[in-house]
C-alpha cells in the first residue's frame, strides 16, 4: 500500500471541503429585493437547505476521493515519500 489510512483520511477531508464550497451556492436564489426586517443579511438565502447540501457533498466527495485513490494506486498520481529513512 503506497499510503496509509491517515493520509487517505486527510485527502478525503480536503476533497470534502473543496466539494462543499462548490455545492454551497447551488440552488440558493434570492428572489426578493426587499430589505430584511428580521435582522438577516441581504445576501442570505431564504432556504439554505444545508442538510441536503452536506449529504450531497459527502457522496460526491467520496466519488472524487475514490478517483484520486485509484490514480494514486495505479501510479498516475504518485505521492512523495515524506517518511524519514529507517
Amino acid at each position: 500500500m503506497p499510503i496509509g489510512p491517515i493520509t487517505m483520511f486527510a485527502i478525503y477531508v480536503v476533497c470534502w471541503w473543496t466539494v462543499l464550497f462548490a455545492v454551497l451556492p447551488l440552488g440558493t436564489t434570492r428572489e426578493s429585493h426587499e430589505p430584511p426586517t428580521d435582522g438577516g443579511q441581504w445576501g442570505a438565502p431564504d432556504k439554505p437547505d444545508l442538510k441536503r447540501k452536506f449529504t450531497t457533498t459527502t457522496w460526491v466527495s467520496f466519488l472524487v476521493w475514490l478517483v484520486v485513490m485509484v490514480l494514486v494506486f495505479i501510479g498516475w498520481m504518485p505521492l512523495p515519500n515524506l517518511a524519514p529513512p529507517v
